[in-house]
């Protein structure tokens, strides 16, 4: 709940305390160790969350325009807009 919260300091205050009343919860030596943990580890388990719930391939470069077709077959089909979009994707970290 806490990582998954991205909880502050009081957030996880009142969320420890919240946990120490709770019948069958944790004690309030538990709730320290917790609490010290989370303040000097929480940036690498965002990151570590974030990185595990991201898909594998990301968007290395994207390309785009609009076209119009000024010379056809059909009349109505001249002057139509006409988007072309490229995307590469590569693998995270590569």
């Amino acid at each position: 709940s806490i990582a998954s919260a991205d909880m502050d300091l009081n957030q996880l205050e009142a969320f420890l305390t919240a946990q120490t009343k709770k019948q069958g919860g944790i004690t309030s030596d538990q709730a320290a160790v917790i609490a010290k943990f989370w303040k000097n580890h929480r940036t690498q388990i965002h990151e570590s969350l974030i990185n595990q719930s991201r898909w594998d391939n990301v968007l290395k470069n994207m390309n785009w325009r609009v076209d119009l077709q000024s010379q056809l077959r059909h009349i109505d089909q001249i002057n139509t807009p006409v988007a072309i979009v490229e995307m590469e994707l590569g693998k995270n970290g590569q």
